[in-house]
């Protein structure tokens, strides 16, 4: 039972009213089963690397509160604030890029990362749905018949984030942010021809990734020949899921993820895979599913551009994430570092996904009247 009313004025009352329950409850449940096998596939990890057993586990439960704070307050925001928000937040975004490039920490040979006062920041993580929003801004501008160069401006963006990101080197960040723009662009009417240059170009990109970047060449080459490849991880991923069967292990009782040295982030779906079984892996699926599919209901019942577009780029961003780690760990395509939303340890990612899921939240919440400013 609820303890707001209908007739509660104040911005809490307004906000719970007026937000998608439903999309907030399935979140909750995803940062229920994160905890849960963060609980499960850390300690191994921890003390792999000399930590105490629960290190991992604590600093999620820090940043678990936070994320959820990040979506409560974003999600009250108007779609006005959000698009300032993510103007800001994106202009912040190229800075801390190009300054990763020069000062960021390097880590199994790529350079992600910006330490300070003893924490990591991902950026590129930020720059994501930050991007979307900007880009479906952007768009609305233009095709309004303003004679704002939106797709100018957006193109120029792109290229910037692209050209920031690619030599991290991080060719998932890469692939995600372009899949995500030209699905923006195809929702803005273009014609078929620009789609399918898009198309051929995306194809060109990741030959030429192919041929230039050792570790892209690396994971394509194992995925397609795994019998002269080393698949260790890989392999282990596939027994998880054989051993957990229908029902699963139990919590706690996988023994494949003492194994696993990503674990706890890659490869938690394998733990989800062996530890709950079958049926619960499939409440998980669903449950990303859901909050896209029905986010996308909304979406196209809107009649504001600007919303339609920045839910659906935020959409297909959290779809994609989320169906590129499940894949990589089912082996159905090559492996890819990408954590799980919500449900991976990682502290940049999981601010990052709660501030796209704030700003979801707050697009598709209940309207009367005319949206300002947006």
């Amino acid at each position: 039972m609820t303890t707001f009313s209908r007739t509660d004025t104040s911005i809490v009352g307004r906000w719970w009213w007026t937000v998608d329950r439903w999309t907030l409850a399935a979140v909750v449940m995803l940062m229920a089963f994160g905890t849960m096998l963060t609980l499960a596939s850390s300690p191994s990890i921890a003390i792999s690397y000399n930590y105490d057993s629960l290190h991992f586990v604590k600093r999620h439960l820090v940043y678990l509160p936070l994320s959820a704070t990040v979506i409560i307050i974003v999600s009250m925001m108007t779609p006005l604030q959000i698009r300032r928000l993510a103007l800001f937040a994106f202009g912040l975004c190229v800075i801390g890029l190009a300054i990763t490039l020069v000062l960021g920490v390097e880590v199994k040979g790529s350079r992600r990362w910006l330490k300070f006062a003893g924490l990591s920041l991902q950026v590129s993580e930020f720059a994501k749905p930050t991007f979307a929003v900007v880009t479906a801004w952007l768009f609305a501008q233009r095709i309004r018949g303003t004679n704002f160069p939106g797709y100018t401006i957006s193109s120029i963006s792109f290229l910037i984030l692209i050209a920031l990101v690619l030599p991290q080197p991080d060719f998932g960040q890469t692939a995600i942010i372009s899949l995500v723009w030209m699905a923006q662009l195809f929702l803005t009417g273009l014609p078929i021809w620009i789609v399918t240059v898009l198309l051929i170009l995306a194809v060109a990109g990741l030959f030429i990734a192919y041929k230039t970047i050792p570790h892209v060449s690396d994971r394509i080459n194992n995925f397609l020949n795994p019998e002269s490849a080393d698949r260790y991880q890989i392999e282990k991923s596939i027994d998880s899921f054989k051993n957990g069967g229908l029902f699963g292990q139990g919590p706690g009782e996988g023994v494949v993820k003492n194994h696993l040295p990503d674990a706890h982030s890659d490869f938690v779906f394998a733990v989800a895979g062996e530890e709950l079984g079958l049926l619960l892996t499939l409440v998980i699926i669903i449950l990303f599913a859901f909050i896209v599919m029905r986010g996308m209901v909304k979406a196209m019942s809107e009649n504001n551009l600007f919303i339609l577009l920045a839910v659906s780029g935020l959409l297909v961003q959290f779809g994609l994430q989320a169906l590129i780690n499940m894949a990589s760990n089912l082996d159905l395509i090559p492996t890819k570092g990408m954590t799980l939303p919500f449900i991976s340890y990682g502290g940049s990612s999981l601010l990052a996904i709660a501030l796209g899921i704030g700003m979801l939240l707050a697009l598709t919440r209940r309207r009367i009247g005319k949206v300002d400013g947006a």
